[in-house]
């Protein structure tokens, strides 16, 4: 079973679509693919959780949410105020180590790398050292995504775990300067390659169209068809 724990270098950077990207370009390959997200928070009964983006976007059906939470808060902080005792990383990483017999399982995190999700102060990042994975890190296309990026990857390698790659999660119609020469700078500040660029909204997509959207967005290391930078100005 190959585990790939999607992080991101914040909220809202596109952490859920490029995590339905990796699992539908997995499924299309005819690979076993499983979904998991340990701690969701903040969701209201009319709005699409995670998962349930993935769903639509991927087409698939197995899904796994281990905790939610109610307030849109870090999952410690969110149990906390809700009066529940947080799932612990250990806790966590023993229920994705059972879903034995898939290809790949994605995990994708809440917030970022170093958002606490139970009250010892365990981490997403303690969740991939328990399942031995590596980590996809997801940041913005703009202004200040170098340093955001150099800093997540670097508390990556200094707790002993391997950044397999960075994604843009959404990747603007109309790119500025700083956007443009941010893909040529990224892969040496995070220390490892740049694995591709979403487009900005595909997360609106019907299923087929998000497909194609993922082939030609993700490098051939995560199954698509990606070359590199479309756009690069030194």
């Amino acid at each position: 079973m190959n585990v790939i724990v999607v992080t991101g270098t914040g909220t809202g950077v596109g952490k859920t679509v490029v995590t339905a990207a990796v699992a539908v370009l997995a499924a299309a390959a005819g690979q076993r693919v499983a979904v998991v997200k340990p701690a969701q928070t903040g969701v209201p009964p009319d709005c699409e959780s995670d998962l349930q983006a993935v769903a639509r976007l991927a087409g698939l059906a197995d899904l796994h949410e281990l905790v939610r939470y109610p307030d849109p808060l870090a999952p410690a902080t969110a149990a906390r105020r809700a009066g529940a005792t947080p799932l612990t990383a250990t806790a966590m990483t023993d229920r994705i180590r059972a879903l034995s017999g898939r290809d790949l399982v994605l995990v994708e995190g809440a917030g970022g790398l170093l958002v606490r999700l139970d009250a010892d102060g365990a981490t997403i990042a303690d969740v991939a050292a328990g399942l031995g994975a590596g980590l996809l890190v997801v940041t913005t296309a703009g202004l200040g995504t170098l340093n955001a990026t150099a800093l997540t990857c670097e508390a990556i390698t200094a707790r002993g775990l391997a950044a397999i790659g960075v994604v843009i999660g959404s990747w603007p119609a109309r790119p500025d300067l700083a956007a443009r020469t941010n893909l040529a700078d990224l892969p040496a500040y995070a220390g490892c390659p740049l694995l591709g660029a979403l487009p900005e909204c595909c997360g609106q997509r019907g299923t087929a169209e998000f497909l194609a959207a993922a082939r030609g967005s993700l490098a051939p290391e995560l199954g698509g068809g990606w070359s590199g930078p479309p756009e690069v100005c030194a």
